[in-house]
């Protein structure tokens, strides 16, 4: 049964009438836009274009500057929901605009590659509960200095050394399977030599001995 809210389905706060809300105002928005006439008509949902006006070009540079992801300092675009190809597509049109984002939120958003983005700016970004397979997925972050990817499914820590040139001075890979590779933290750490914090650990003395050297413990057995 239709819902008294299906007419606004792919609707967005710039599509309501009469409000100055601008789009680094809201604190977790929820990107959508609506799919095109031909996909509505093969859903047989052609019928919700009816009651939306034709869009000028003034009105669309209009929305695009209500929008002012430019000026985004701090963004959560968490939890989007992202079953579409077309709100992948406008997603990730959203974060290329994303030039003066400092600190990001992208949790639980099915992300797979975004390795064509690029992030001056940002010095926190948070993509737990992805679907990133390697480092080589991530967004260009030259200026990160916290950066967090529990909850994805790296395999290896291939391509980590791409950060050795970043201020990078926090890393959380939890519940990752490269979290079970021998030797795990040695690794990490003489690959990111600035590193001081790995899953919420500090960087701690045995850490800092060669991933090739074989660490001996003495033991005493007890008669």
């Amino acid at each position: 049964f239709k819902l008294p809210s299906d007419s606004f389905k792919y609707l967005g706060w710039c599509d309501i009438e009469e409000h100055d809300v601008r789009g680094n105002q809201l604190h977790c928005p929820r990107v959508r836009e609506g799919p095109s006439k031909e996909e509505l008509f093969f859903r047989g949902e052609e019928h919700t274009l009816k009651k939306r006006k034709q869009v000028t070009d003034t009105e669309k540079w209009q929305k695009k500057l209500q929008e002012n992801w430019e000026n985004c300092a701090e963004l959560n675009l968490s939890f989007q929901d992202l079953g579409d190809l077309y709100q992948v597509e406008n997603f990730k049109r959203i974060l290329q605009r994303l030039i003066r984002v400092e600190k990001l939120w992208l949790v639980d958003n099915s992300l797979t590659d975004l390795s064509a983005i690029r992030l001056p700016r940002c010095r926190e970004l948070n993509v737990n509960k992805n679907y990133f397979t390697s480092f080589k997925q991530l967004p260009k972050i030259p200026q990160i200095q916290h950066l967090s990817l529990a909850e994805n499914n790296i395999m290896t820590l291939s391509g980590i050394s791409d950060f050795r040139h970043t201020p990078l001075e926090s890393l959380i890979l939890k519940r990752n399977p490269c979290e079970f590779q021998e030797r795990y933290r040695q690794l990490v750490f003489s690959s990111l030599p600035n590193l001081k914090m790995l899953d919420g650990i500090p960087k701690l003395p045995e850490d800092c001995s060669p991933p090739d050297i074989k660490v001996f413990f003495k033991m005493c057995t007890i008669l």
